[in-house]
This record gives structure tokens, C-alpha cells and sequence, in this order.
């Protein structure tokens, strides 16, 4: 695993050289659950390569789009519940193919303890995380649909360099908990404008950034 030690080379020879015996790399496929919303979680993912959703889910299966995970990140939401020893109370869900380490939950409070790097890791990572949430908040709050599109756009891009989307107005619909036809309405909008491309299952929004 090179990309790992020299992807997380911040952290103690030791807890790499554990992280390496302990871990299970895997691969995962786009559109693939890590996590599901109450399971419990026996082992988390340390992302190596590529980029992962996380999400809220409500019963008519509208998706809330919390935040995205990409390459040195791990999920805080996901670490709460370890900690807490509770259930999932959110969804990982792969956007492209991704790499992690899965690493047991049960060294989870002895790293805390045993290696301050890990410490400081998942505390700067709760802090991220928490800033992400306010931005999710605000805006839910205080913009409109339309400037809800174009910042999924942006903040997209921003966080994995992407400048397209693979998916259905539908997929896009959820990940904004609206409908199919208002997103149909607005991506129509913002094709007529020049700023996108539309094309069966796939959005070009190189023109917005």
C-alpha cells in the first residue's frame, strides 16, 4: 500500500504499520452502500482514492446530501456512532470507483489514547465535518432551488474535481430532496443559458465554474 504511507505519512510509523496489518483494502464500484442508515458498523473506511457521499434518508426515499468524503478523509459522522456504540445514522455511497482501508471499530478508542496523530486526525476531521453541516444548513435556510443546483455544481467540483455528473434528473432530484420535474425544469433552464450540457444520464457544468 504505498499510496498509504505516503498519503498518511502524518501519522505515527507505528499506527501506519498497524493501520497496514489491521486493514482490509478494498475497491468499491460507483454507486456502491459502505454504509447503510441503522445498521451497526463493525469497521469504517479510510479513503485512499476517489469520492464518497454521505447521506441522510427519509422513508419516501428522498436523499439530504450531507457531505462528501475523498482521498485522506474518513467519516465523522460514522465515528460518532462507533464511539457512541450505536447504529448509523447516515448513508456512504460511492460517486466514482474508490479505494479504502476498512479498519476495525474496536481500535478505535485505543488509537484515540495510544497516538496523538490519530487523535489530532479525527478531531480536525469532526471539525471539518461540522463546518460542512453548517453549510448544508445554511443552505437549506437561505437559498433558493435554482442556487441549490448551481452549488451542488460548484461545491462538487470543488471537492473532487469533477466537472460533470453521472446520473438521472431523478438521482440529481433526490440528492436535492425535490422533484424529478423541478430539476428536469431548472437543468433546461441552465442548459438554454450556455452554462451546462445536457445528454442522456449526464450533465456537463464545466460552464458554471
Amino acid at each position: 500500500m504505498n499510496n498509504f504511507n505516503i498519503q498518511y505519512q502524518f501519522l505515527e510509523k507505528e499506527l501506519q504499520e498497524e493501520i497496514l496489518n489491521v486493514g482490509i483494502q478494498k475497491t468499491f464500484q460507483p454507486n456502491e452502500v459502505l454504509i447503510r442508515e441503522g445498521q451497526f458498523i463493525t469497521s469504517f473506511p479510510l479513503v485512499l482514492k476517489g469520492l464518497i457521499r454521505i447521506t441522510r434518508n427519509n422513508d419516501d426515499g428522498n436523499e439530504l446530501l450531507l457531505y462528501y468524503l475523498k482521498d485522506n478523509e474518513v467519516c465523522a459522522m460514522s465515528l460518532t456512532c462507533c464511539m457512541a456504540n450505536s447504529t448509523s445514522n447516515v448513508q456512504a455511497i460511492t460517486e466514482e470507483e474508490t479505494e479504502v482501508i476498512m479498519l476495525p471499530v474496536s481500535l478505535l478508542d485505543s488509537w484515540m489514547c495510544k497516538y496523538p496523530s490519530w487523535k489530532q486526525f479525527v478531531m480536525q476531521t469532526f471539525q471539518n465535518r461540522f463546518r460542512a453541516m453548517i453549510d448544508t444548513v445554511d443552505t437549506l435556510a437561505f437559498l433558493k432551488l435554482d442556487e441549490r443546483l448551481v452549488k451542488f455544481f460548484v461545491d462538487r467540483n470543488e471537492k473532487s474535481g469533477l466537472k460533470t455528473f453521472n446520473g438521472t434528473h431523478q438521482d440529481l432530484a433526490l440528492q436535492l430532496n425535490t422533484s424529478r420535474e423541478v430539476i428536469s425544469r431548472l437543468l433546461k433552464k441552465l442548459e438554454k443559458e450556455g452554462k451546462i450540457q445536457l445528454s442522456r444520464n449526464f450533465i456537463d457544468f464545466s460552464g458554471l465554474l
